[in-house]
């Protein structure tokens, strides 16, 4: 008498799902869509009923190592990691088999199609640039998945060892380049200093007899210095002025 409530009970018991906050589930019945099933307690019938939870979080797919081919024809291992979630859960179950799958093989072949279509330099320094051409392709082609695919980002553009070498070689010969400037164009403003002091010397009377005194007083500090000394041009005109004068009287 009270064993069929008690099978029922049972039944219903065992009938029970849950469906966590960041779930969605997908419920069939008899083999066709039914319903999405919203979290909380949900009831799917054994036998009549069955459902599949699907994850509505994001999530990240690390893409494995792609050896790709850029524009100018130099051999590239490039790797990335996908960010996605996703946004239709009927989608993502009756539309593709295993949708986290196909985003994978996805995101590797369109990463080898857009590596082809760059230069090596332009893959370099425009990261984010590449990785934005890569998530709206991605983004794109999977919508009719229920996907959402939210950002890419390039980890890694791995090059040949020789490749690495090169660019070291050309990156040192571009840092001498800069030093061999900079050091010119510090002599030549050291030049165009001294030219200026020596107008002005040149151009205040006993102005360059006074520096020579000033540096002989420098020189004068350390005893251990031997100072060859210049007669300054002045002095020597003015003894040739005497000897002159002398000549002529």
């Amino acid at each position: 008498m009270y064993i069929i409530p008690l099978v029922v009970i049972a039944f219903v018991i065992a009938s029970v799902r849950q469906v966590n906050q960041y779930d969605r589930g997908v419920k069939f019945i008899f083999g066709k869509f039914h319903s999405i099933m919203e979290p909380g307690w949900r009831l799917v019938f054994p036998v009549i009923q069955n459902w599949t939870r699907v994850d509505m979080r994001v999530r990240a797919v690390d893409v494995p190592d792609q050896e790709a081919i850029t524009k100018d024809n130099i051999s590239v291992r490039v790797n990335a990691v996908i960010y996605y979630r996703v946004s239709d859960a009927k989608k993502a179950i009756l539309e593709v088999e295993n949708f986290f799958f196909a985003i994978s093989q996805l995101a590797q072949t369109t990463m080898r199609n857009i590596v082809g279509e760059v230069d090596l330099d332009e893959l370099l320094s425009n990261r984010k640039v590449i990785a934005e051409k890569i998530r709206q392709i991605i983004d794109s082609a999977s919508d009719a998945w229920g996907i959402d695919v939210q950002a890419v980002e390039l980890k890694d553009a791995i090059l040949p060892e020789d490749m690495q070498r090169t660019i070291a070689k050309q990156a040192e010969a571009e840092r001498e380049k800069r030093a061999v400037i900079i050091k010119a164009e510090g002599e030549v403003i050291a030049a165009e200093n001294i030219t200026k002091a020596a107008k002005m010397l040149s151009g205040a009377g006993g102005a360059l007899h006074l520096r020579t005194l000033q540096t002989l007083n420098d020189l004068s500090s350390d005893q251990s210095n031997t100072v060859v000394f210049a007669i300054p041009l002045e002095i020597l005109r003015a003894f040739e002025a005497m000897g002159n004068k002398n000549n002529s009287q």
